[in-house]
C-alpha cells in the first residue's frame, strides 16, 4: 500500500482493486456509483495521481459500478494526518470536503461506495460520507485497501 500511496506503484492498483473486490462484494452488490475520497489539488500536483481515484477506476472495471471521480472536492488544504490524535483530525478536516457544485445531482438517490486507500481515524471519510448525504446520497459505505491500527 505505501508502494502505491509513495512509490508511485500504480501497476499494483490492479490486484490491489481486487482485493478489494472480494473483500467489498457485498457493498459492491448493491451497484453503488464509486466515489473516491479527493486531494486537494496541492497535493495532486505533489503525487501526480490520487491514489483512491486509482482503485476506484480499477473496480469500476473490474465490477462496470458507476463512477464519479469528481463527486467531492477537498476546498481546503489539509494538513498530512499521519501523527495526528483523532479530536485534531476530524477538526482538521471541518468542512475541507464539499459536494461538488458541478455534480450535485450525480449522488441523488444513490448508493455508494467511498473508496481510500488507508482509513486511520475514520475523519477524512466522515466528511466525505457527510458530502455524499448532502448530494441525497441513499446511502454511503466504505471500501478501503488498509485500515491503520495504532501499536500497543
Amino acid at each position: 500500500m505505501l508502494g502505491l500511496k509513495h512509490g508511485d506503484r500504480t501497476d499494483l492498483v490492479p490486484a490491489m482493486a481486487g482485493w478489494m473486490c472480494h473483500a467489498g462484494r457485498d457493498v459492491l452488490s448493491d451497484d453503488p456509483v464509486l466515489v473516491p475520497v479527493p486531494l486537494h489539488r496541492f497535493r495532486m500536483l505533489k503525487r501526480n495521481f490520487n491514489q483512491a481515484a486509482e482503485l476506484a477506476k480499477a473496480i469500476h472495471r473490474q465490477t462496470g459500478s458507476g463512477l464519479a471521480l469528481t463527486a467531492l472536492q477537498r476546498i481546503r488544504y489539509t494538513q498530512q494526518l499521519g501523527v495526528s490524535g483523532v479530536d485534531d483530525r476530524f477538526a482538521e478536516l471541518n468542512e475541507a470536503i464539499q459536494p461538488n457544485p458541478k455534480a450535485r445531482s450525480v449522488l441523488g438517490g444513490q448508493n455508494v461506495a467511498l473508496l481510500d486507500d488507508v482509513m486511520t481515524s475514520g475523519a477524512t471519510l466522515s466528511a466525505c460520507t457527510e458530502a455524499c448525504f448532502a448530494m441525497s446520497a441513499k446511502q454511503v459505505s466504505i471500501l478501503v485497501l488498509a485500515h491503520a491500527t495504532k501499536d500497543a
